[in-house]
């Protein structure tokens, strides 16, 4: 796809970006299990939640068609027939895979190419640990097959900050009615604890650890899906790194385990105002208001990578734009995403002309005002190609993304919203 390149890039207007990627997965999950009706509003239609929809109807669940409105009637599960077919989405595997362990059924989880690479012991581990047999392929990857039996309770203390491996464990203990503690090195997303209290289910938090009370019941309730803040931060990029106007990101989800970008670009000198600020469903949500900003290169910690770890590929495209230089540390999860994310983003910047260094868990750029121009490979990542697509709407530069329909997994409108806003 040819850049998107404006002169002078001037941005204006307001957009409300697609429902939160991580709610509308756990929204239908959460649907499902309950006893009773749930409604759903601004759910995201997109390729990984169709997944978890097709997924959740092989285990027997009611589920509609998506759409902006929709009602989902819980009920028990049983064994799906074939297997699941997970597409490109690790959400759907680990989750639904605790699932399957707590209702003590039995599932095959299969996906597409990317997923079938990305690490699965992480949930296999305490899924055993709980009782359920897990088998995985020789490499710990997909496909894994997941069969449930009694499930025990648990304290576990996870390696990595993982909100797919603290809901599975949490989704377990729930449905198999334990008690179960998660401790992570650092706080991860915490979605999957915010609707299970707003479900009725006991939860203690201190720190960067849970625990469920045992033998409760998950109650139907309503969600109105926030706009996905990771899908926001395109758009604030661009207008941070436009030469005049503002943009207005609307109903974004504030939660503060997903805030972590905002407040690096704060501190980078960025020029973000929140406004009308509110909860919805047990999520901080508001307006964002970014303008054009002289940015400055930071450092990024090891305790700061869980709140922002989907904005990473984002970050490295913006700090080739800002003055000195930035880096990244404590971010190898990065290498088991939908790509090797590290690689894959210092391989397409140094060709395109920019300094750039990978790390063992991180990378280092330099920033410049030099322009960058050739083909950024995106290895099927939408991330990645939708990082490169605001890259290539600045001024001067010429990049021309090799899959931008990629970025239909967690945005299907990208391309078309990002034409609107520039002038």
């Amino acid at each position: 796809m040819a850049a998107l390149n404006v002169p002078g890039l001037r941005v204006r207007g307001s957009v409300r970006v697609p429902g939160d990627k991580s709610i509308s997965h756990r929204a239908l999950i959460f649907g499902a299990i309950a006893h009773g009706s749930s409604r759903i509003e601004h759910i995201l239609e997109s390729a990984d939640i169709h997944s978890t929809a097709e997924a959740l109807r092989a285990l027997g669940a009611t589920v509609p068609p998506l759409s902006p409105k929709m009602y989902l009637q819980g009920r028990d599960m049983h064994s799906p027939r074939s297997p699941l077919d997970c597409g490109n989405s690790g959400t759907t595997a680990r989750l639904l895979a605790g699932v399957v362990a707590g209702a003590r059924l039995r599932a095959t989880f299969i996906g597409d190419a990317s997923l079938s690479k990305r690490p699965m012991r992480r949930i296999a581990e305490p899924l055993r640990a709980m009782g359920a047999h897990v088998e995985l392929a020789p490499n710990g990857s997909l496909p894994m097959t997941v069969e449930g039996h009694k499930v025990i309770g648990i304290d576990y203390e996870s390696s990595v900050a993982s909100a797919q491996v603290k809901s599975a464990i949490l989704i377990a203990a729930v449905l198999g009615r334990v008690r179960a503690r998660v401790h992570e090195p650092h706080l991860s997303r915490d979605h999957t604890e915010r609707m299970l209290q707003a479900r009725g289910v006991e939860l203690r938090r201190e720190g960067t650890a849970v625990e469920v009370a045992p033998a409760q019941n998950v109650l139907p309730a309503d969600v109105r899906v926030p706009a996905d803040p990771s899908s926001a931060a395109f758009f604030v990029a661009l207008a941070l790194l436009a030469d005049a106007g503002e943009l207005r990101l609307t109903d974004v989800c504030l939660n503060r385990t997903r805030t972590g970008f905002f407040d690096v670009l704060r501190r980078m000198g960025a020029k973000l105002e929140t406004g009308d600020r509110r909860e919805e469903g047990g999520e901080d949500v508001g307006t964002i208001v970014a303008r054009p900003s002289q940015l400055h290169g930071v450092e990024i910690t090891e305790d700061e990578v869980p709140s922002m770890i989907d904005e990473l590929p984002l970050f490295a495209c913006l700090a080739t734009r800002a003055d000195g230089e930035s880096i990244v540390r404590g971010a190898a999860e990065l290498r088991v995403k939908e790509s090797d994310r590290i690689a894959t983003l210092v391989g397409n910047l140094t060709r395109l002309g920019a300094t750039a260094e990978e790390l063992p868990d991180g990378f280092r750029i330099l920033g410049s005002r030099s322009r960058l121009r050739g083909r950024a490979e995106t290895h099927g990542d939408h991330r990645i190609a939708m990082s490169f697509g605001i890259l290539g709407a600045l001024s001067g530069n010429q990049i021309e993304v090799d899959d931008p329909a990629c970025a239909a997994v967690s945005y299907p409108e990208f391309w078309n919203d990002l034409r609107r806003v520039q002038q």
